[in-house]
C-alpha cells in the first residue's frame, strides 16, 4: 500500500549492532563515503578525527566571551559537533571509533592538557584535584 507515494527503490543496507572492521560503511549520511572506495573512506575517518579536535578546542577554548551571544553561540557548535562525532561513532565501524576517539584525545593534549599553556609551571600548586575535565555536556 503506497497511499499515492510513488515506489522509492532504494537498497536497504543492514545496521550493524556490533563494532566491525572494513571501509565499506556508511557514516552520518547516506551513501558516504560508499562503498569499495579506500580514499573515501579515509577522508571520512579524517573528518570524524577534526570534528572530535573540534569539539574539544570549542569545549576548553576562552571562558570569558565578550558577549553572552557569542558563548551561547560557541556552545550550540560545540554541542552541534559533538552529536555529529556521536552519530558517526553510531556507524558501529571500528575505524571510525579509534578516529572520534583519537580525535579528542589530540583535541584535549593540545587544548584541554597543560602541555601548551602558558602558566603551566604556576599551575601545579593551585589545588585543582584533577587535570580531567568535569564530566558534563
Amino acid at each position: 500500500m503506497d497511499h499515492g507515494m510513488p515506489m522509492m527503490h532504494r537498497r536497504h543496507m543492514m545496521m550493524h549492532m556490533t563494532f566491525f572492521w572494513g571501509k565499506d560503511t556508511e557514516i552520518l549520511f547516506d551513501s558516504w563515503p560508499g562503498s569499495g572506495h579506500l580514499a573515501m573512506y579515509l577522508l571520512a575517518l579524517a573528518v570524524i578525527f577534526f570534528l572530535a579536535v573540534a569539539v574539544e578546542w570549542f569545549s576548553h577554548s576562552e571562558r570569558r566571551p565578550a558577549a553572552a551571544l557569542l558563548q551561547t553561540l560557541m556552545y550550540a557548535l560545540r554541542i552541534g559537533l559533538a552529536y555529529l562525532v556521536m552519530l558517526a561513532i553510531m556507524s558501529f565501524n571500528g575505524a571510525v571509533f579509534v578516529a572520534a576517539v583519537a580525535g579528542h584525545a589530540v583535541g584535549f593534549f593540545f587544548f584541554g592538557s597543560r602541555a601548551f599553556s602558558k602558566g603551566a609551571a604556576q599551575d601545579s600548586g593551585n589545588g585543582k584535584a584533577s587535570d580531567l575535565p568535569p564530566m558534563s555536556c
